[in-house]
């Protein structure tokens, strides 16, 4: 999934009709007026002649190329952010310009190849290869003692984030276009970027980049604030060289391979393998709903439709380690995000694109929000929106019960089984669930569009003290979506209230 776009060294800036003054103040007005610019210019992509040393150098290689912190330009300098670059090599051929704003003033940064170790040792001479591939800010998130990662940009449009004692998994995008159709994807990618040094005491720091694409251009700007749970506010002005119909807005990108609700296809010690195990969205009309993530054989692309959507998000929900075993990735640790408009998306839908995989280094899941209304050729159009990088929703989130698993296998009654049907078997948990003093008080309601369904059954579970939902599903011979949720009637008001979110399956034969 993480596929790298192509190479602009950003002539526009050093020719032609550059709308920045270098030694005059600078404003996030000028990148609008970069990307304003540069959509009435064709599109151009542009490659650089790379030694084969860099172009044919393997995966784990790259990894090995280690960048000094003491030649970043904020090292030792007191103030609690480090700036550090990634080279240029393997996947990664295309190079970004970047620059730091001192003051009011914009310094580009010059490529240092002594900056750089490969396998411990002295980096050979480079030709001037122009540029870093991406960055990295560095803050003391666990200890003041030490410079933690934050936050890396590196490949097209990814970026991707940590919060307190979290470990990198999913990623996020500036944009994405034609993600999941049979077109083929349109792969938006960060050019140039503006990082604002912060002051000695700052707790906050500012990045804005140029993006540029075939039929799109666009300035933006990632306001971030580290804590136990980082938070990015993210301003986005996007102008179209051409009409896109499918237009990802806040894209989250991760990976799931298996987990309980996976049959059968991974011969594997471990129990499950993903950086997130389901879609949670909340609706303008209140309702959370929860989508578990699944690996399935084709394609799966499902869509909710709503107008200014509160939020949505990819959430690693399983914390228990047990369930991973893997000392390694440590996939328990690894963040949820949580995506919450600032300003109205208007009307559209949160669409999700789960695509087959075989293995864990790939990125396969694809969730954004897809507006109704077009980007039109030569239209402007602004997004603002505020991510939440997390660990324990229940603290950032919402009230209402949970889904904690989702299993499924053969149905049947009475112990005996029928292939005809399949039984679901649904975890939730939470406060409202834990005052509930009588089982029989709460008010399974199952639904499906397609199908059957039949033994409906509410159980305790007094070993984690969560509550479970049985069901049996006939399928058709056709997809089906299937709803499930907790209710209790209100015995003052007499009035039914809703105690969980709303568990969202997608049955395909």
């Amino acid at each position: 999934m993480k596929k790298i776009a192509f190479f602009f060294i950003g002539i526009f800036f050093i020719v032609g009709f550059s709308p920045f003054v270098y030694g005059e103040a600078f404003t996030f007005e000028n990148v609008e007026k970069a990307a304003q610019a540069l959509a009435q210019e064709p599109y151009r992509q542009e490659k650089l002649n790379l030694p084969k040393e860099l172009t044919e150098m393997d995966y784990d290689t790259f990894r090995s190329l280690r960048y000094d912190r003491k030649e970043g330009p904020w090292y030792h300098q007191n103030i609690p952010f480090e700036l550090q670059f990634f080279h240029i090599g393997s996947i990664y051929k295309n190079a970004v310009r970047v620059h730091q704003i001192v003051g009011n003033e914009a310094v580009y940064i010059p490529y240092v190849s002594k900056a750089f170790t490969k396998a411990d040792a002295p980096l050979s001479d480079m030709p001037d290869v122009v540029d870093y591939a991406g960055f990295r800010l560095h803050y003391p998130l666990n200890r003041d003692s030490y410079y933690d990662e934050l936050i890396s940009f590196l490949g097209a449009s990814y970026f991707r984030a940590l919060g307190k004692n979290q470990k990198y998994g999913l990623s996020a995008r500036g944009l994405a276009i034609d993600t999941g159709e049979a077109i083929g994807e349109e792969f938006p990618i960060f050019r140039e970027f503006w990082i604002k040094k912060p002051m000695k005491r700052q707790r906050n720091i500012t990045v804005y980049a140029l993006l540029d694409s075939p039929r799109v251009t666009g300035a933006y700007a990632f306001f971030i604030q580290p804590g136990a749970d980082t938070k990015i506010d993210v301003t986005a002005v996007l102008f179209a060289r051409d009409t896109i119909q499918k237009l990802g807005i806040a894209p989250l990108t991760s990976m799931f391979l298996f987990g309980e609700n996976t049959k059968n296809r991974f011969f594997d010690y471990r129990l499950e393998v993903h950086d997130s195990d389901g879609l949670l969205i909340h609706n303008k009309n209140g309702e959370w709903l929860w989508r578990p993530l699944d690996n399935a054989p084709q394609l799966r692309l499902s869509s909710f439709s709503d107008s200014d959507a509160r939020g949505f998000g990819l959430m690693q929900r399983d914390r228990n380690a047990d369930h991973y075993q893997d000392l390694e990735a440590h996939y328990q640790e690894r963040p949820s995000v949580w995506i919450e408009p600032l300003e109205g998306f208007g009307s559209g839908r949160v669409h999700l694109v789960e695509i087959p995989s075989d293995k864990e280094i790939h990125d396969n899941i694809v969730v954004f929000w897809w507006p109704d209304e077009a980007l039109k050729k030569n239209q402007k159009r602004t997004f603002k929106y505020r991510m939440h990088w997390i660990l324990n929703e229940e603290n950032t989130l919402f009230p209402k019960a949970k889904v904690i698993a989702t299993r499924s296998g053969v149905g049947g009654v009475s112990g005996v089984p029928d292939e005809k049907w399949v039984k679901f078997v649904i975890d939730f948990k939470g406060t409202l669930l834990d005052q509930v003093k009588n089982i029989s008080d709460l008010k399974p309601d199952v639904s499906v569009d397609f199908g059957q369904i039949r033994n409906v059954i509410v159980q305790k579970n007094d070993i984690d003290q969560s509550v479970r939902l049985f069901f049996d599903f006939r399928p058709e011979n056709k997809t089906a979506e299937l709803r499930a949720l907790l209710k209790k009637e209100n015995q003052k008001t007499k009035e039914t209230e809703t105690l969980t979110e709303v568990w969202s399956y997608q049955y395909i034969p």
